[in-house]
Order: structure tokens, then C-alpha cells, then sequence
């Protein structure tokens, strides 16, 4: 597996992860995307920035993360420990479904890490819907901690999950 910084080659495969995706998100209650988001847009402007990472396995695009400085104006909640323009987040976390189990969102995320350490950064930040079992087992697998939920005035009625990781 080698983990490397998307392109806009790698655009097409990352559409096809999140087109198989988001159903199965869907169908376990789990609403986070969907309705257009994430997008090509998004992703474009992610890989315009330097931000987006694949994971490749013998050739093939397996997952995709965004690894960002930014902090958009949801992320202004209470339940963070600090200044949420203090962290390194991932979003947009997505991986094949016919390749599961093999690592892929553990890489991704390490990659994160490895970004933080290289800034200076020692704080990492991740958010989840409730209703997804794979990031709220892995994140705690990872040494991240719960610190709480926030909502977001154009998702009404949506809580997402907040966790941070100390380096």
C-alpha cells in the first residue's frame, strides 16, 4: 500500500468509492453524505490545495482522506479542548468496499499524523456521524478520545461526533 497525494487523475476512482459508498452508509442509518456531498468540486479544490491523499494498492485507488489545516466555522464548538485552528483534521474519509480490512483508513490516518508532526502540530482532530460504526470503533483504535458533538445549521437535526488525538 502506498499512500500518496491525489490527483486529478485520481478523481474518477475516489467518485466510484464514494458512488458505492455512500448506499451502504445509507442504509445503516447514516445520512452524513449523500444530497451532493462531498463532490467533485470538493474534492478538486482538496487536491488544488494539497490536502487530498489516496491509498494505492497495486495500482488501484483504495481510499481517500482530506488532511487540512483549515477550520471551518461548525468546527467552532464548545466541546473541542482547544482553538480548533490549532489541529490538523481529516475529512473525507472514504475506502473501497471491496477492500475493507486491509488497513486502508488506519494508513490514511497515520498519514495525518505524519503531516502534523511534519508542521509542528500536535493536535488532531476527526468527526463522525453517530451512526457510522467504522470510524467510531476506529478513531478510539487510533488514540483518539471523545470530546463531545456539535451540530451544523445546514444539516438540521444532524449531530456529528467529535474526537481529538494529542501527539
Amino acid at each position: 500500500m502506498h499512500i500518496r497525494p491525489a490527483t486529478s487523475g485520481d478523481l474518477p476512482a475516489i467518485l466510484n468509492i464514494l458512488d458505492r459508498v455512500i448506499p451502504i452508509m445509507h442504509a445503516a442509518g447514516n445520512h452524513q453524505w449523500g444530497s451532493g456531498y462531498p463532490n467533485a468540486e470538493v474534492f478538486t479544490q482538496d487536491i488544488r490545495l494539497g490536502q487530498l491523499w489516496v491509498a494505492e494498492i497495486d495500482g488501484t485507488v483504495g481510499g481517500v482522506a482530506a488532511v487540512t489545516l483549515d477550520a471551518p466555522s461548525y468546527f467552532l464548538n464548545p466541546d473541542w479542548t482547544v482553538d480548533p485552528t490549532a489541529a490538523i483534521t481529516t475529512h473525507r474519509l472514504a475506502v473501497d468496499p471491496d477492500l475493507g480490512g486491509r488497513g486502508i483508513a488506519s494508513r490514511l490516518m497515520q498519514k495525518a499524523e505524519e503531516i502534523a508532526r511534519e508542521r509542528g502540530v500536535s493536535l488532531l482532530r476527526a468527526d463522525t456521524d453517530p451512526k457510522n460504526p467504522v470510524t467510531n470503533y476506529l478513531f478510539p483504535k487510533l488514540g483518539y478520545q471523545f470530546v463531545g458533538s456539535f451540530g451544523i445549521g445546514f444539516r438540521p437535526g444532524m449531530r456529528f461526533l467529535c474526537y481529538e488525538k494529542r501527539l
